[in-house]
């Protein structure tokens, strides 16, 4: 029986080949649409964090501003400083700090390997640094330690591309440079990573040293940013709220003043990220979802053209016996397997796309298509809910036929 009605629906798709065609086309197009704009939506949203996270997960940057409130009898427009002391203080003060580290900024430093002179940004910073801001070191070396910025030592870590141009291919951990004619030790080199957002340039093209020693040479008293990270994301903004409390009261500036001391929270763009991100993979998964539909409308009508040609064949088999249940299951199996032959048609064609999509090397750009669990059950109900709706009412149709005037058409 099973093989009978599978030849019948052939036969039938044979009668409207144009029809047929364009209908296993919708189906096959929307299901693979569907899949292949989850899981390039998946890559996409991962590579993405994974290049934002380069500046550093969770973090704040700090950057000293002007008052822009009249505090305490003391007018507006009054610049706040923050030095090594303030970040000592709030270490102190806000318990829910995880790290906190400020930066000296050096811009336009010569930086000297044998005959090779480079212009490049030093930066100053303490050891917390380097896991806040992700400068994660490549095998054989470290970054800077506690030891390194309380004896001043004059070592440094190199960011991956300023190693390439420095060394080429030659191992650089242990080997001398000189930055703005100063002998320094490298100590590390950092790993490639991906990062799309920076408040000072590239950390591939920089040099990382003690901000005890960048003060000793430079002169430094005044941070250029000061950056931190809270112990978790439950306590965000109360460090948040403490940290502008305490400087504050110590700078005398209104705390609730946003101008005095200018913050960059990252978990904030990147919850604005998540938002508008996913907000856009829902306009695309609609889109193809539409075009589902449209298959199965296609699917339908076909399924009433057939039950309009098949009406003499279905007054027959009422006629011999036949129940208006077996009649309708009939049609609504038909049905499914034209919808099944597009949807599976189309799922191999997308899963064969990700599957040798690593091959042309885009992963950096567009990350690694993916498809989950959630997404492939999903797809596949919404498959067969479509489906069953484009058959059900076709098959509806054909059992609620009056044998005798079937016959007689």
């Amino acid at each position: 029986m099973y093989l009978m009605f599978v030849r019948q629906i052939f036969r039938d798709m044979r009668g409207q080949k144009l029809r047929s065609a364009l209908t296993l086309f919708g189906i096959f197009w929307g299901t693979s649409a569907l899949i292949l704009l989850g899981a390039f939506g998946h890559g996409i949203h991962a590579n993405q964090v994974k290049q934002f996270n380069g500046l550093g997960e969770h973090i704040v940057i700090m950057w000293p501003g002007r008052t822009s409130i009249s505090y305490e009898g003391l007018p507006k427009g009054r610049s706040v400083y923050l030095r090594d002391s303030d970040v000592e203080l709030l270490r102190s003060q806000v318990p829910e700090l995880q790290s906190i580290s400020l930066e000296y900024q050096n811009w336009s430093i010569p930086v000297r390997r044998d005959k090779v002179i480079l212009s490049s940004q030093v930066a100053g910073v303490a050891p917390e640094y380097g896991d806040m801001r992700n400068v994660i070191p490549d095998r054989g070396g470290r970054f800077l330690n506690d030891l390194d910025l309380r004896l001043k030592r004059r070592v440094c870590f190199l960011g991956n591309d300023l190693k390439n141009d420095l060394f080429g291919d030659d191992d650089a951990v242990g080997q001398m440079i000189e930055i703005s004619g100063v002998p320094f030790t490298v100590i590390g080199v950092m790993i490639k990573k991906g990062q799309d957002s920076s408040y000072s340039g590239r950390d591939e093209d920089k040099v990382f040293m003690p901000y005890s020693t960048s003060a000793m040479m430079f002169g430094h008293t005044l941070a250029d940013v000061v950056v931190w990270r809270a112990k978790s994301l439950k306590v965000h903004e109360v460090a948040k709220e403490k940290i502008a409390a305490v400087l504050g009261k110590k700078h005398k500036f209104d705390p609730s003043d946003k101008e005095a001391i200018s913050l960059w929270d990252t978990t904030e763009a990147m919850d604005f990220f998540d938002s508008f991100f996913w907000g856009f993979r829902i306009f695309l998964l609609m889109i193809s979802f539409a075009t589902l539909v449209v298959g199965g409308i296609g699917v339908a009508n076909i399924m009433y053209v057939v039950v309009k040609e098949r009406s003499r064949e279905i007054g027959l088999k009422m006629s011999l016996g036949a129940k208006r249940g077996f009649v309708l299951v009939q049609f609504l199996c038909e049905t499914l397997l034209i919808t099944f032959i597009g949807g599976v048609s189309g799922f191999l064609f997308a899963m064969t796309l990700i599957e040798i999509f690593p091959s042309f090397n885009l992963e950096e750009y567009v990350g690694v298509p993916s498809v989950s669990t959630v997404e492939a059950i999903v797809s596949v109900s919404l498959l067969m809910l479509i489906g069953l709706l484009a058959g059900f009412f076709p098959a509806r149709r054909a059992a609620s036929l009056n044998p005798v005037q079937s016959l007689k058409m």
